[in-house]
């Protein structure tokens, strides 16, 4: 009786004190977040009458799951998802290998190309001009070519992030083929009718009126990025063995 009387009467959280509690270890946590996983199943608080949600213990470890998993492991919603469902039902779920993350950090998927994970900006990398050239080993007038056809452009504070990193040094390997920056304005051209196409997609979901619709547009547009960067990739690879 005691027993059941203490788990009755377990002290259960509202968001905000969730927020608190995650956020030391995740700083990336945010309501729309929580509430998009509520939507997704992976978590399902109690509801007072007023329609407030209350958090035991037992969601507060599952989302710590979640987000350890997605930010540790790269792991889609999906694969995180057979993981609770597993532990729901009495099963361990099965290992995964620690990953010691580098800088920049580029989440890849085996076979080389992109994953879902690497469309989301979460690094907090930023060099200046004089750092980009040195690391990339490129010269100023490559930088300034690079700027100059729009491939690569400082943020408001002048600095430069992980992309351009990755941009510059593309541009130095493709640079000993012969091929100039102004050759590579096709490749921009290319991305910006991609980018416009995964927005024509996803702008419907980032107008619902529901908490979890901004969530939900991210969620979209980083499958949905990955899916076209691999078809791309592979419609060139399947184009070149036909040379």
């Amino acid at each position: 009786m005691g027993a059941q009387s203490a788990e009755h009467h377990e002290a259960l959280l509202n968001i905000g004190q969730v927020l608190d509690l995650l956020r030391p270890d995740f700083p990336d946590i945010t309501i729309p977040k929580i509430r998009f996983w509520e939507a997704e199943g992976l978590i399902k608080p109690q509801r007072t009458p007023a329609g407030y949600r209350k958090f035991s213990a037992h969601d507060v470890d599952r989302l710590r799951y979640v987000l350890r998993m997605k930010r540790d492991h790269y792991l889609p919603l999906g694969v995180i998802r057979e993981h609770l469902d597993a532990m729901d039902r009495g099963l361990e779920p099965p290992q995964i290998d620690e990953v010691v993350p580098t800088v920049p950090k580029v989440a890849m998927t085996p076979d080389g190309m992109p994953s879902a994970e690497s469309f989301r900006r979460t690094d907090k990398f930023r060099l200046s001009r004089k750092e980009l050239v040195k690391i990339a080993e490129i010269g100023e007038d490559l930088l300034g070519q690079l700027e100059e056809f729009g491939l690569i452009a400082a943020g408001p504070t002048g600095h430069y992030d992980t992309d351009a990193l990755v941009i510059a040094q593309a541009a130095k390997e493709l640079a000993g083929y012969g091929l100039e920056p102004r050759h590579l304005r096709a490749f921009k051209t290319a991305a910006d009718r991609e980018v416009g196409l995964v927005e024509q997609v996803v702008a419907p979901v980032r107008k619902g009126r529901d908490a979890s619709a901004s969530a939900r547009a991210e969620e979209a547009v980083s499958e949905i990025a990955a899916l076209t960067v691999r078809l791309h990739a592979t419609l060139v690879k399947a184009g070149l063995r036909r040379l």
